[in-house]
């Protein structure tokens, strides 16, 4: 990580876009033709990941906004009560820019909204930019920057980091974790380095963690202070800053986490942390500023370090904190990271004297999102609660962020996930199976395995249980029993299951091989569902032989030929036939006596990337698409004996089949790639479709429906022509029909 300052006279807005954000031409070639009309919608979960803030209006009834930490903004439409995304039209090269930083509003201007994004702040990643709108978000002008941001970094819930400026709505100020305080005096289309800031960034890697206006004084909170030194720092200016005296020091006063200002009482709540969190805090405190005097207060609810029931100790920082802007001295406070008592809001009506846990009184309905149980029976009041807004024109309107969802209530008692239309799922794999109740099934980051009998309302089963998954790592179906799907993940009471019911219901496998708990990877099914094919793949990238079994799981075998880590891949009309594609050496393998051993065929393929990957037609023997990335897409129609490239696109990431068109002797096939000629330039990645065997493709995403890095799974309708799934890295499943 970059720890030096930049020069103070660097001027880092590398791109200063004057016009909003134009979408980027789609391909014209002879390979593709004018794009059809699609209607893109999300299949429906519900959340799902870290809503990391939330900011009310504060001059506008009902409007607010979201943040995510890999999924983008959020506006809230009231009229229709859910969340409208805002960040759906950036593209594959600006994956990077899906994590929100920091959101800012300007209570002078109700139509400006000003975003921070940047996902990574790791020297890999990408630089990160600044977007501003006139009209809340349906269009934005952009601003590069050249310095990172971390919307998924550590600390990534504290904030906000960007605020326009009370004094001149033309200025903006924007903390960085490396770069030190940044300033804009043309509303965000260019930046520099803040003059006279005394931060100096740390090995933290947190630098500004949040600003707020207290009046007219700005304040900055300052992550990578030892615990001694100050963390706080306010300007009356705009040029000189002071550390602001008798602040709180000590461990549980390290990180200040964010800030919220009582205009009536003149005083201003801060919430801070022994780390910047989400994890890893386990002390911190809430005080008080009084900007008139400069008396400092410790109003902390409860002290972290004590015991609870079971004799766990009770340790916790604290996250989130809003102010009711309607009641003088009342104000919301959150826990973080408090796993054996459980997350709380702490309310207090008199400035921080007393307070109340609003969890102890919390009746929690979920009925529109079931998944949030976790598999238990009943769900958490929440956990990484660091997001925390009381609506400034209600006062009983209260909403917090979790891991998982939004939280709402209207009377302080009874709550509810205000999630509608918020869809941050990482998706890893899908398949929509020719028959039965749903069509779609999804293996999924974080919650496991879900069965979609509706594609508009959150899986009434919720995750799959009986073992519930964390983050799944494989997901199959016998394509001529397709009543019979595996499913392979992380989890703490077993690692891979079975259903004999498409997916509505599942059991254990009776057996698991050792690997199976540190190193579940993917899995396969042959194609009547007699044999199984598991291979294991650590999270440090350690790849070991695969395991096989004949009896649904009871006893497995080594399977020595099968190389190592790969991805196994059953024919789907044959059922003695596996595939396994060895990214390492550019072989493929086959076995033909149903996985018992693999021999290698073509080679000489693209080698080098762990997400090549191997796909099947419906109905066929040995027809085998390999999609190797910018290496272009490969046929085989032997079994894998030999390949043929593909010149209709020069790149293909993840490719599936779906119902034909009229009157079409092959099925669609569909793809997240670039079409166009192999080797040839300026061409577009995004979702195609072929009607005539990859000879030609069509566009069936638009510049507005791009969703960043789309590569790791697709899936299309066997029984909807022209239905095609998605899998997104943080804006759930999306699902286009033609219209």
């Amino acid at each position: 990580m970059r720890a030096s300052r930049l020069s103070r006279r660097a001027v880092l807005a590398g791109t200063a876009a004057a016009a909003a954000i134009t979408a980027l031409p789609s391909f014209s070639g002879t390979a593709a033709a004018a794009t059809p009309s699609y209607r893109w919608r999300n299949a429906a979960i519900g959340g799902t990941g870290f809503v990391t803030g939330v900011l009310f209006h504060p001059s506008v009834p009902g409007l607010a906004y979201a943040r995510t930490d890999i999924g983008g903004a959020y506006r809230w439409d009231d009229r229709g009560a859910r969340w409208i995304p805002l960040n759906d039209d950036l593209g594959w090269d600006d994956w990077n820019l899906l994590g929100v930083e920091a959101m800012a509003v300007d209570p002078a201007h109700p139509d400006r909204v000003y975003l921070a994004l940047g996902t990574y702040a790791q020297p890999w990643a990408g630089n990160g930019a600044v977007l501003r709108s006139e009209n809340r978000g349906a269009t934005w002008a952009r601003t590069d920057l050249s310095v990172k941001l971390g919307g998924n970094e550590d600390g990534r819930g504290a904030g906000e980091r960007l605020l326009v400026d009370p004094r001149d709505s033309d200025t903006l100020w924007l903390g960085t974790r490396h770069d030190g305080l940044l300033k804009s005096t043309d509303r965000g289309a260019t930046w520099a380095v803040a003059d006279g800031f005394p931060g100096t960034p740390g090995a933290g890697g947190q630098g500004v963690t949040l600003l707020v206006a207290a009046g007219r004084v700005l304040y900055a909170g300052w992550g990578d202070s030892d615990g001694t030194a100050a963390n706080l720092y306010r300007t009356s200016d705009g040029t000189t800053w002071d550390a602001v005296p008798g602040q709180p020091s000590g461990a549980s006063a390290k990180v200040p986490i964010r800030a919220a200002y009582d205009c009536h009482t003149r005083e201003l709540y801060l919430t801070y942390a022994n780390a910047p969190g989400p994890n890893g805090q386990s002390d911190g405190s809430v005080h008080k500023l009084a900007t008139a005097s400069g008396k400092w207060t410790d109003v902390t609810p409860v002290k972290p370090g004590g015991t609870t029931s079971d004799g766990s100790a009770d340790t916790f920082g604290y996250g989130g904190v809003s102010v009711d802007a309607r009641r003088p001295g009342t104000v919301v406070v959150s826990t973080n990271n408090r796993w054996a008592d459980v997350d709380t809001l702490y309310r207090t009506t008199d400035g921080g004297r007393t307070w109340t846990s609003l969890k102890d009184s919390a009746v929690l309905d979920i009925s529109e999102t079931p998944f949030l149980t976790f598999g238990a029976a009943e769900p958490k009041f929440g956990w990484w609660i660091q997001a925390v807004a009381v609506d400034p024109y209600d006062s009983r309107h209260i909403v917090y962020g979790t891991g998982a969802t939004l939280y709402g209530t209207r009377d302080l008692k009874h709550w509810a996930p205000q999630i509608r239309g918020l869809e941050e799922t990482s998706v890893r794999h899908l398949i929509s199976p020719p028959t039965g109740e749903a069509h779609l099934l999804s293996g999924l980051g974080d919650i496991g395995v879900m069965y979609h009998e509706r594609l508009t309302a959150s899986p009434s089963r919720g995750m799959a249980s009986n073992p519930v998954f964390g983050s799944a790592t494989g997901l199959a179906q016998a394509a001529a029993k397709p009543s019979y799907v595996v499913r392979t993940g992380f989890g703490d009471h077993g690692n891979g299951a079975f259903s004999n019911d498409g997916g509505r219901t599942w059991a254990p496998f009776a057996a698991q091989p050792a690997l199976a708990k540190d190193a579940p990877g993917p899995i396969a099914t042959n194609a009547d569902g007699s044999v199984l094919l598991w291979t294991f793949v650590h999270w440090d990238g350690t790849k070991y032989p695969a395991q096989r079994s004949t009896d649904n799981g009871a006893t497995w075998s080594e399977v020595p030929t099968c190389p190592k880590g790969a991805t196994p891949l059953a024919d789907p009309a044959d059922p003695a036939r596996f595939y396994a594609y060895d990214t390492d050496t550019g072989t493929l393998f086959a076995s033909t006596d149903g996985g018992l051993t693999f021999t290698g065929r073509a080679s000489g393929l693209p080698s080098g990337d762990s997400q090549f990957q191997l796909a099947a037609a419906p109905g066929r023997s040995g027809d085998l698409w390999l999609s190797t990335k910018t290496n272009g897409l490969h046929r085989s129609t032997d079994g894998g004996t030999t390949f043929t490239e593909v010149t209709s696109c020069s790149a293909s990431h993840t490719l599936a089949f779906g119902k034909a068109a009229a009157g079409a002797a092959y099925p669609a096939v569909y793809m997240v790639g670039s079409a166009g000629s192999v080797g040839s330039a300026g061409t577009l990645t995004a979702v195609y479709r072929s009607d005539d065997g990859a000879k030609s493709w069509v566009r069936v995403n638009d510049d507005q429906h791009q969703w960043g890095w789309i590569g790791a799974a697709i899936a299309a309708d066997p029984r909807v022509y022209g239905r095609v799934y998605i899998a997104t890295n943080g804006r759930g499943i999306q699902y286009g029909e033609p219209v």
